[in-house]
């Protein structure tokens, strides 16, 4: 009890402390603050982004590979008009392909072209994803249908005209009227609309814009998607079997691509092998640069920010010199005096970071009614704001708290 009540009185102290000396409060609070900042945004963006990537990941899976012309990542010094001249990945070489696979449990072929019109009665979607795909689209990617149905593999070979729209493309032009079964126009031509896909929002491995996207049976896109549209992106989206190690997967396929395009030993290539699994590794190597970057700016501020807090307790020893001493003579132990001022010091480096994430919280938020990007903060985040908090105050509250509590009380009161 004796101890919980000097901790309540020092708490006390420091608050009036504090209260008293809003200028200089101010002053010692905004490296900290800043500090604090800095670093928790940066960890919650990474967080956010770490989120995005893994959730983009488990919708396509750790074992999806891509067959398309070009690669995902390139090297600073690839020649880029070898990738130019390379042939397009088409239908031949996805028929071609699965009867020379084993290690595949599904593929499917898709083609993607962007700046389509969609148009229901006066409603116009402008710049829409247009994706023809087989049958197997949905066994090789996930398609969250939110209202009404995938299609059929009749529906899909005999190239019926019929289309399952993303979210935001249904919700702009039908105005909360219900899609299912209405006709839309795309270009000139009509389809009938038996899907809406769920929202997805924005992410960062997302191979086909689903929130703006309209997905066509193939045989039916080919009436829409001119082959040699330079917009136009045919890939091959192939999924291991389970248990299968993925560089054994890309060895099968790779020997089999180059079989069917009838390469010699000595050529190159002419097509890429897109592992997804790579590309979020590369992106994982990012947000750790970005991680170590937020770490050293914030820790530059709120080094700062601790020898402001440091000179501030240290006027503040001096300051209150002549009431340490009248404590002293009335029996206020060392510990008392110590823990007077380390509490001041940590209080105050903890409104600086509670400030801080207050500002973290308030920019997550609005980031994420903007753009549509989840960047809540999680509660590790805060915990590590609150430890830094704490840490920064009594490191830089003990030694004027070590010195006030070492004042002779006779030499304290005659200060004054």
């Amino acid at each position: 009890m004796i101890y919980l009540r000097l901790i309540k009185e020092s708490f006390a102290f420091a608050f009036e402390a504090l209260r008293t000396n809003k200028l200089r409060t101010f002053l010692s609070l905004l490296g900290i603050t800043i500090g604090i900042l800095t670093i928790i945004s940066i960890l919650t963006a990474v967080d956010a982004l770490k989120r995005n990537v893994k959730a983009s990941v488990d919708k396509l899976g750790s074992n999806t590979m891509v067959i398309e012309k070009w690669p995902m990542l390139f090297q600073d010094d690839y020649p880029w008009w070898k990738f130019i001249n390379r042939k397009p990945v088409d239908e031949k070489d996805y028929n071609a392909l699965m009867p020379k696979v084993e290690t595949v449990d599904a593929a499917a072929f898709y083609t993607v072209t962007s700046g389509k019109t969609i148009k229901y009665k006066s409603n116009t979607a402008e710049g829409a994803y247009m994706l023809g795909v087989t049958y197997d689209m949905d066994k090789v990617y996930t398609l969250n249908i939110e209202q009404g149905r995938y299609f059929t593999q009749n529906e899909v070979q005999s190239g019926r005209p019929l289309a399952i729209l993303g979210h935001e493309i249904a919700n702009g032009i039908f105005k909360g009227e219900n899609p299912i079964g209405k006709t839309v126009k795309i270009g000139a031509t009509k389809a009938q609309v038996i899907g809406v896909l769920q929202k997805e929002g924005t992410s960062i491995l997302n191979f086909t814009e689903d929130d703006n996207c309209v997905y066509l049976p193939l045989n039916f896109a080919k009436t829409i998607i001119n082959p040699r549209d330079e917009r136009n992106d045919p890939r091959i989206m192939l999924k291991g079997k389970p248990g299968i190690p993925n560089e054994e997967v890309e060895a099968e396929l790779k020997s089999a691509m180059r079989s069917i395009r009838r390469l010699s030993p000595l050529e190159e290539d002419d097509f890429a092998i897109n592992k997804i699994t790579v590309l979020a590794n590369q992106i994982d190597g990012l947000f750790a640069v970005l991680n170590f970057a937020g770490w050293v700016i914030g820790g530059f501020s709120i080094l700062v920010g601790g020898f402001g807090i440091a000179n501030i307790m240290f006027v503040s020893v001096k300051e209150r010199t002549h009431i340490i001493g009248i404590q002293k003579s009335l029996g206020a132990k060392n510990f008392f005096i110590l823990l007077q001022f380390l509490i001041e010091a940590i209080v105050l480096c903890l409104v600086g970071g509670l400030i801080g994430m207050a500002i973290v919280f308030i920019l997550s938020f609005a980031a994420t009614s903007l753009i549509g990007f989840d960047f809540s903060i999680n509660i590790g985040n805060v915990i590590v704001g609150l430890g830094i908090s704490v840490f920064i105050g009594t490191l830089a509250g003990f030694i004027p708290a070590f010195t006030a509590s070492r004042l002779d009380p006779v030499e304290a009161i005659r200060s004054k």
